[in-house]
């Protein structure tokens, strides 16, 4: 798609609530791309408010939640999914008749929950979940192209002008994220599955490594193969987050998670009674997998997943 041109942005005043990876990732992109004449932002924090301004990734930043949003044409809620309705209850009065309201959250069915009773009469609900990030934070963290080739989903509900989920996918869009529009409710069950049970697995065995007293902590970091290095990656991400995202998709997860556990019995079975032909038809299929996430342009082949390697202490 056609670059937007500075003189004729897709909107003219854009505002971020939360200026953390995700925020400020936005800001960057929108200011390589031309998206935005004006980018206002706010968060809690006075200090991230601070280095915002500072680093240049907004305009101006507002001493509070309505303050940010007011006049603008696109507000992007960039919080952790937990506290959506309380700041719902604090940017309402400031939101405009005709702006396009939207989010980046991981879990979207209780997002539109929370959002609807706040929801201001004119105001269009385009919820979104941009799927990409890295394990840092703050302000400082963005970079424009984290959303280039990543999938961005937006889970309109069903009274939401269709005009305004267009323009905001043509606002990922230029981001360079491929956009899929689907139901809130298919959104995190997809999920559960792709990223959500996932995260809990790697947290889970994380934990149990770390509180095993036949083996040392300093043997588990000492010997780590890649698997439980990937493991340890992901078990890093912001506790926040995942806890809000385990609480507001628990239906999702539980569901998932429990046709997990039913497979993880089966996988016992065959070991313990030696079914070679049932593990190796299961990692056959699940090779296939990782191919076809690798054809579809999401991951890299290369050895050890192209991580990249330090001079000591890898093997």
């Amino acid at each position: 798609m056609t670059k937007t041109s500075p003189d004729s942005p897709l909107f003219e005043k854009v505002a971020l609530v939360g200026l953390g990876l995700i925020g400020s990732s936005i800001c960057r992109g929108m200011r390589a791309e031309g998206l935005a004449g004006k980018v206002t932002g706010y968060a809690r924090s006075e200090e991230t408010r601070k280095v915002a301004l500072e680093i240049g990734l907004v305009d101006d930043v507002a001493a509070t939640g309505a303050e940010a949003v007011k006049d603008a044409d696109l507000v992007i809620l960039c919080v952790p999914v937990g506290i959506t309705g309380e700041v719902m209850g604090q940017i309402k009065a400031g939101l405009k008749p005709g702006a396009i309201l939207t989010d980046v959250g991981s879990v979207k069915q209780s997002v539109v929950d929370m959002i609807l009773p706040h929801l201001p009469q004119g105001v269009h609900l385009v919820p979104g979940h941009p799927i990409a990030g890295t394990e840092e934070s703050g302000p400082r963290s963005g970079f424009a192209e984290l959303f280039h080739g990543r999938w961005c989903i937006l889970t309109p509900p069903a009274t939401t002008d269709d005009a305004a989920t267009a323009k905001l996918t043509e606002f990922w869009t230029q981001l360079g994220s491929d956009v899929e529009v689907m139901d809130p409710e298919h959104h995190d069950l997809v999920l559960a599955i792709t990223s959500h049970v996932p995260h809990l697995i790697a947290y889970n065995i994380v934990g149990t490594a770390a509180d095993l007293e036949t083996v040392t902590r300093s043997e588990v970091v000492k010997y780590s193969a890649g698997g439980f290095r990937d493991f340890t990656r992901i078990a890093a991400s912001d506790p926040t987050m995942w806890r809000d995202v385990f609480l507001n998709n628990k239906t999702a997860v539980l569901e998932m998670l429990g046709r997990f556990s039913e497979d993880l019995t089966a996988l016992q079975r065959a070991i313990r009674w030696d079914d070679g032909d049932a593990l190796f038809d299961l990692f056959t299929r699940t090779r296939e997998i990782r191919r076809g996430i690798i054809d579809a342009g999401q991951e890299i082949d290369a050895p050890d997943f192209g991580r990249p390697h330090g001079e000591e202490g890898e093997d």
